[in-house]
Order: C-alpha cells, then structure tokens, then sequence
C-alpha cells in the first residue's frame, strides 16, 4: 500500500472513544467504590503496628504543623516613607528580641517589595516626564 502525498491514511482521526481516560475519570469511575475498603485496610494495617500505613494515612490526613508567629506591629523605627532605614530598624528589633527571625524575614521581604514598587513608579514618572519634554 502506497501512501499519496498530502492525503492522510486515517481522514476520519482517532475516534473519540480511543482516548485514554484522565486522571479525574479514573478518580471517578474506578476508584469511587474502592476507596472505603482501601481506607478500611489501611487503617486495620496501622493498628496492628504497621508504621508505613500509619505514616500515610497521617500524611494524608495531617498535614505536617508550620511555625506560625502572631502577626506583631511594624518595629519602632520602621518608617514606610524612608525605606533606606527601615531594614536597619527591622534589624535593631531583631537583635532586641522584639520580633522573631520568621517575622523579620517577613518583614524584610516586604520591605524589599515596597522598594521595588517605588523605583518602578519612580522611573514610570520619569520616562513620562522626558516624554512630555520632546
């Protein structure tokens, strides 16, 4: 057999039946009724001392504790209109004990932020500045 060129050997396409199932069809259709009984003999597994079970159930069901600080206040000497020396105090509360380490991270990363959104706005100005000067 001899294929023509520019003719296709299959001009009807792949029938849509011959697609594979995704995964949310596998989800739905092949593991909806099991899923209690996987359950029931995993949680049988980790009562009679099988730790992987147990593992993954917690692992699934639990998920792992984050350190969570309570939300604290801008340190003193933070101010947002001078950002050069808000980092400087956000270190001073550091090394004070005022905040912890996750929170001055925290904090630095928005300083960073902030910065970054100013300079943009800055140079905005400024090419709309030099635009109305030509």
């Amino acid at each position: 057999m001899a294929f023509e060129k520019g003719r296709s050997g299959n001009p009807s396409g792949r029938p849509r039946s011959a697609r594979l199932p995704g995964p949310d069809q596998l989800r739905a259709d092949l593991l909806r009724d099991e899923v209690p009984a996987i359950l029931a003999a995993l949680v049988t597994q980790a009562r009679g001392g099988d730790a992987q079970a147990a593992r993954l159930i917690l692992d699934r069901c639990l998920p792992a504790l984050r350190p969570q600080d309570p939300p604290a206040p801008l340190p003193p000497g933070v101010d947002l209109s001078d950002l050069a020396g808000a980092p400087a105090a956000v270190l001073e509360a550091l090394s004070a004990g005022t905040i912890g380490t996750d929170q001055a991270g925290a904090l630095a990363g928005v300083l960073a932020a902030l910065v970054k959104v100013r300079e943009s706005v800055e140079l905005e100005k400024r090419i709309e500045a030099l635009e109305l000067k030509r």
